[in-house]
């Protein structure tokens, strides 16, 4: 491939990251204007309406393949549908969208240790000390600069929250890879919708009515139609076309832009434990990606 690449290339996966952050801050605005159960329901439903007109004669088509490969599938969308989405709209709650934005762009670390235990890829040392980095600014964050904090208060519980989301998002993502399905990308994310669908259904209505407003039908719709599809088409293409690793570095500039989103349009205050926990995770991560992988590539998912 060429080293000078077309700007439009760029502008794909740059695009995608953009509408994740700003559905990091949609994230936070729900919070208290829809149940989180409710909004992720919706969010997948809608999407699983908009996206069955154009993947139904493929489905069918293919159904004795994907028939096979279902349990997976169920598991890929429980993480990423359910967990994922359910956890981060309930992290809301209770902590900020500049502390969600950062603690997302720890996912390529937890990744690599996701890695090192299913599929036994051995972390380099640049691995490890970006891991060690994007800790420390992680714990900075929690502590709010303050260690002490943590034994008095510990740890809020919308940054655990968000934390085991992106874990279940990183953790979806090593799976993806480790068992290669064999189906088209949107096929695949079809199948992962139609099972996130199933599984929140109970959960849906186990929960108080959250009855529909303008307001929250704006939030779903953006996270349906935006974070949901044309956020990992755009992503997708990105992959195709500048390669994975290339594509994966656009990661990095979510943190910055969650913030900056933030603070213009919900008035949170940038403090200096954010500034230092988030230099701290993004240079982490930037060690960590610092040397190339030996491997062939790594999974296209989705947020």
């Amino acid at each position: 491939m060429s080293l000078m690449l077309p700007l439009r290339y760029f502008l794909y996966p740059f695009v995608a990251v953009v509408i994740w952050s700003v559905n990091t801050i949609v994230t936070k605005m729900a919070a208290g204007v829809i149940e989180p159960t409710a909004i992720s329901f919706y969010r997948w439903f809608l999407a699983w309406l908009l996206l069955t007109p154009f993947i139904w004669r493929s489905f069918m088509r293919n159904w004795a393949s994907i028939r096979p490969l279902c349990p997976r599938l169920a598991v890929l969308g429980f993480l990423a549908m359910v967990l994922n989405q359910d956890l981060g709209y309930k992290a809301a709650e209770t902590t900020s969208a500049t502390n969600m934005g950062i603690i997302v762009s720890l996912m390529p670390v937890l990744t690599i240790g996701c890695a090192a235990l299913i599929l036994r890829e051995r972390p380099s040392r640049m691995m490890l000390a970006g891991a060690v980095l994007s800790l420390l600014g992680l714990f900075i964050l929690i502590a709010q600069g303050e260690p002490s904090r943590l034994l008095t208060h510990g740890i809020r519980a919308g940054d655990a929250l968000m934390l085991v989301a992106v874990f279940a998002y990183a953790l979806y993502g090593v799976l993806l890879r480790h068992w290669s399905i064999p189906l088209s990308p949107w096929l695949s994310l079809y199948m992962q919708i139609v099972f996130g669908v199933l599984f929140q259904l109970p959960i849906f209505f186990l929960y108080p009515a959250s009855p529909l407003t303008p307001e929250s039908m704006s939030m779903i719709l953006f996270a349906a139609v935006f974070a949901s599809l044309f956020g990992p088409l755009l992503w997708i293409r990105g992959v195709q076309l500048l390669g994975p690793n290339r594509a994966t570095l656009f990661m990095n500039l979510m943190p910055v832009l969650t913030a900056a989103i933030a603070i213009v349009f919900l008035k949170e205050e940038l403090h200096s434990y954010h500034v230092v926990g988030g230099a701290l995770a993004l240079a982490g991560v930037l060690v960590a990606q610092g040397l190339p992988h030996r491997r062939s590539g790594r999974p296209r998912t989705v947020s």
